[in-house]
């Protein structure tokens, strides 16, 4: 009962807190990206780049620039994971094996942060700090530009630019990104998160000598929640207490993870225009936020299993200090925005509360999505919703003053089946290989659903895991990396070859057939059509994992 009455205040006081910062927060962001002013800060890096900050870019310049800095950003670090041993603050370790360096290197640039390694006994302090923290700032500044053009796309009428990629990429960390985040990294060490630069040797009760791995823990962190990155400084993820000590700082990071992506809504209706618009789509992003953590709770307290009737819950894989509710919401809040930390194992879930985890990602992470990628991903499923209300009424349809023709849908159609191809065709290929059996860390379906679970996190960038698979081998290094690369850049490829075709457009006037969509009816169909499109695309892989095991 007091894990409950405890769930139910962290709740109130989680959706307390955000609304109360939703409004200025939303607007600064807003403000950032529409002032046409440079800080003496931001114009010298411009200077030192070579980045004219005044002239704006088309939308296949903007989609180069992306894909050109994401590559030239593995290269260089995979360099440092490659050659740590070399680094300051290497704690003496060897650099990174080959694959498994790409691996992260891809992890980490894509905003995904899989790791396949463990990071207190694989990685320095340097390599940590200087190029994993550094990618989470980057990456997650990545996808608040993308969303910033795609938003223009629908605010300028007859243009071919969509702004300035390195503009954007640089307010979205100096001015929003880096503030939150050394704010964010005192509260977090002021109440016990480790930051420090040494380990240190122990004496244990049994007169043995173990070392306690230290290290610049809070700075990092605090930008893997903000940035919905995810990942750990620790092998145990923010189950560990030195990334994650008490309740007060298991609620903050909570609210990190979801900063960003609720405001943002705000920030879509403030550049729109509209805040209605905004509403709207943050209406659909809770409701379908509710649904999963109403679910996942229930099945989590529950007694569905006879294991779980006698401990009075499901408390296998769960921390006692923070209990089900705690661990149920953490689950859902970060598959639902991309962000893959844990503080509670996946793989130690009910079938029920790991299969909705799996289907929280499949959704397409629009709840609410990750730092930017959320909004970029929400609207591209509105104009679908617009399209397909269109067909039902024999109109052509139209959203927010733009006309959604073939061009506008084929980026549209190819945006929503990417990620699922590359879901579907990784775990078909992992699964008709006679090694993967030994890779599961389970036999059966629950096997099967760790398989799905790791492409289905790898593609949609939220690095989460069921931990009981062993990816260690080349084969899933590599698949699992090229997954992570091509389902974060070639949807950003295809939103930003949309926005170049509706900033090319003029404003259509509203009339009396317009179908309206500020409304809670086009909110309801907007959550439908999110359903409906994920349950078709993936039941017959949730059918042979989760839901097989579940009805056993």
């Amino acid at each position: 009962m007091s894990d409950t009455w405890s769930g139910l205040l962290t709740l109130v006081t989680l959706v307390g807190v955000l609304a109360l910062v939703y409004v200025p927060l939303g607007d600064y962001m807003a403000k950032v990206f529409t002032t046409p002013r440079h800080s003496r800060v931001e114009r010298r890096i411009y200077r030192l780049g070579g980045v004219n900050a005044d002239a704006e870019q088309s939308p296949r310049a903007y989609a180069m620039s992306v894909v050109g800095f994401s590559v030239v950003s593995v290269v260089v670090l995979m360099a440092i994971l490659l050659g740590q041993a070399h680094l300051p603050f290497s704690r003496d370790l060897p650099g990174m094996p080959w694959w498994m360096s790409f691996n992260t290197a891809s992890s980490f640039v894509a905003n995904t942060n899989w790791q396949s390694y463990g990071g207190e006994s694989t990685l320095g302090f340097a390599a940590q700090a200087g190029g994993l923290a550094v990618q989470n700032f980057l990456s997650a500044a990545v996808g608040i530009a993308v969303a910033v053009a795609l938003i223009r796309g629908f605010v300028r009428v007859r243009s071919g630019e969509l702004g300035n990629f390195w503009v954007d990429l640089t307010r979205g960390t100096i001015r929003i990104l880096l503030p939150i985040a050394v704010v964010g990294a005192l509260v977090l060490a002021g109440n016990g998160v480790m930051q420090n630069f040494t380990d240190r040797s122990v004496d244990t009760l049994a007169g043995h000598s173990q070392t306690i791995t230290g290290g610049p823990v809070a700075s990092q962190e605090v930008i893997k929640l903000l940035g919905t990155n995810g990942g750990g400084f620790y092998n145990a993820n923010s189950a560990h207490p030195f990334e994650n000590p008490n309740g007060f700082t298991n609620l903050f990071e909570i609210f990190l993870i979801l900063l960003i992506p609720i405001c943002l809504t705000r920030t879509l209706g403030t550049m729109l225009g509209n805040r209605r618009q905004g509403l709207t789509v943050l209406g659909a992003m809770v409701a379908l936020m509710a649904t999963f953590v109403a679910v996942v709770t229930w099945a989590e307290v529950g007694a569905h299993s006879q294991a779980a009737q006698v401990a009075g819950a499901s408390m296998e894989g769960k921390e006692t200090r923070l209990g089900e509710w705690a661990s149920s919401l953490f689950a859902v809040m970060t598959t639902g925005t991309s962000t893959g930390a844990v503080n509670a194992s996946h793989d130690s879930m009910t079938p029920v509360g790991g299969g909705m985890a799996l289907l929280n990602m499949m959704l397409g992470e629009v709840t609410p999505g990750g730092v930017g990628s959320g909004i970029y991903g929400i609207l591209i499923m509105s104009i679908l919703t617009v399209f397909i209300a269109g067909l039902l009424v024999g109109r052509t349809p139209e959203f927010l003053g733009k006309k959604i023709g073939s061009k506008e849908m084929t980026y549209v159609a190819l945006y929503v089946l990417t990620v699922p191809a590359i879901i579907l065709v990784g775990v078909g290929t992992a699964i008709s290989l006679a090694s993967t059996p030994d890779a599961m860390g389970n036999p059966g379906g629950h096997g099967f659903s760790e398989v799905v679970y790791a492409y289905t996190s790898g593609a949609n960038n939220n690095g989460s895991a069921f931990g009981g698979i062993t990816v260690t081998s080349d084969f899933f290094q590599i698949t699992i990396g090229l997954a992570m690369l091509l389902g974060r850049l070639i949807p950003i490829v295809l939103v930003l070859l949309l926005a170049g075709s509706l900033a090319k457009q003029a404003k259509v006037p509203e009339t009396a057939g317009t179908l309206p969509t500020t409304t809670p009816l086009f909110g309801g169909l907007l959550v439908g059509v999110i359903l409906l499109i994920t349950g078709l695309t993936f039941f017959p892989a949730l059918a042979l994992g989760p839901i097989a095991e579940a009805l056993s």
